[in-house]
């Protein structure tokens, strides 16, 4: 396992090479000029201007020598200077990064709580009205967009109910009780979607696992269903459920998108929106990486998993 996890580390590095380079050649890619949108208006009558700005950016380069600079830079780790701040990517990054990663997992944790018991009762009682329920939210999750979503709550608990802030953020060392108030409705329109993915999921694994013959064994040594379920069927259940719980990590930055603007976070997602908006090379490139670091970590974790839920699974 040791070996496995180290060779999985190491493979981290050429794949986020590969990641760089799509990501610096689709923003390249880009309509617009940086350097038209730093200076605005004055641009188009202020040529010398407008070159020196493009020269101070690297933009009068070759785009094979401003992408040999760039991975420089991130390798001594400088994620060079935002055009829209003229702060340090770096540091932007370490200001918005706990933001996402807060909506992230109160997003996952609510899918996890919601799908996790709603799939088992769901595979244990198969035909029910429960499992009719179920599986009625789980078409509901999966076509109710996630923006739609995000404004019919805000339109019922905040405007309608007053009972939650509409938008906004307060950092948990300031107040933890404001900031739970505050991302409740975002972390709701987060994890609704990925629990009807991850219940419908849980389902059809532990229905599969309820039919093996060692279930049946349990059953024959007079084991109430409940003890069946937890002890013998719900961890090898688990296997594929966890496989598709660490996909949904891309996913769900993706979510965070619009989520994060619908609900005024400032957040690592809403920093690439408005970095494209802005031609924001630099910020953009070093979000984009720095979002396919954490997928990449975040598989990792989940193979290594795969270890402790069966024991029988080895990585030679």
């Amino acid at each position: 396992m040791t070996t496995y996890i180290v060779r999985r580390f190491v493979g981290v590095v050429p794949t986020l090479f590969l990641v760089s380079i799509v990501t610096f050649a689709l923003v390249h890619l880009m309509p617009g000029d940086p350097a038209l949108s730093y200076l605005g208006e004055t641009a188009p009558r202020d040529q010398a201007a407008y070159q020196q700005m493009r020269k101070e950016l690297g933009l009068d380069q070759p785009v094979v020598i401003q992408y040999v600079r760039w991975i420089e830079q991130v390798g001594h780790g400088d994620l060079g200077t935002s055009v829209r701040s003229q702060d340090l990517v770096a540091h932007e990054i370490e200001q918005r990064l706990p933001v996402t990663l807060e909506l992230t997992f109160l997003g996952m944790l609510v899918a996890a709580l919601i799908a996790f018991p709603a799939g088992v009762i769901s595979a244990m009682r198969p035909g029910s009205l429960l499992d009719g329920i179920a599986t009625l939210g789980v078409v509901g999750g999966l076509a109710i967009p996630d923006f739609w979503l995000g404004i019919v709550m805000i339109y019922i608990f905040a405007v309608a109910l007053h009972l939650l802030p509409p938008s906004g953020f307060t950092p948990i060392a300031t107040s933890l009780g404001t900031n739970l108030q505050m991302m409740v409705l975002p972390a709701l329109a987060v994890g609704l979607a990925q629990a009807a993915i991850l219940m419908r999921q849980m389902r059809s694994a532990l229905l599969e696992v309820l039919h093996r013959e060692y279930v049946t064994t349990a059953r024959a040594k007079g084991l109430r269903e409940r003890v069946v379920v937890r002890r013998h069927a719900l961890r090898n259940a688990l296997i594929p459920v966890v496989t598709i719980f660490g996909l949904q990590t891309g996913r769900v930055f993706g979510t965070a998108v619009v989520i994060e603007t619908i609900f005024g976070l400032p957040g690592l997602a809403r920093l690439a929106v408005d970095s494209v908006a802005f031609r924001d090379y630099s910020a953009l490139q070093g979000t984009i990486l720095l979002f396919a670091l954490i997928v990449l970590l975040v598989n990792l974790f989940t193979d290594i998993l795969y270890g402790f839920l069966d024991p029988r699974i080895r990585y030679s």
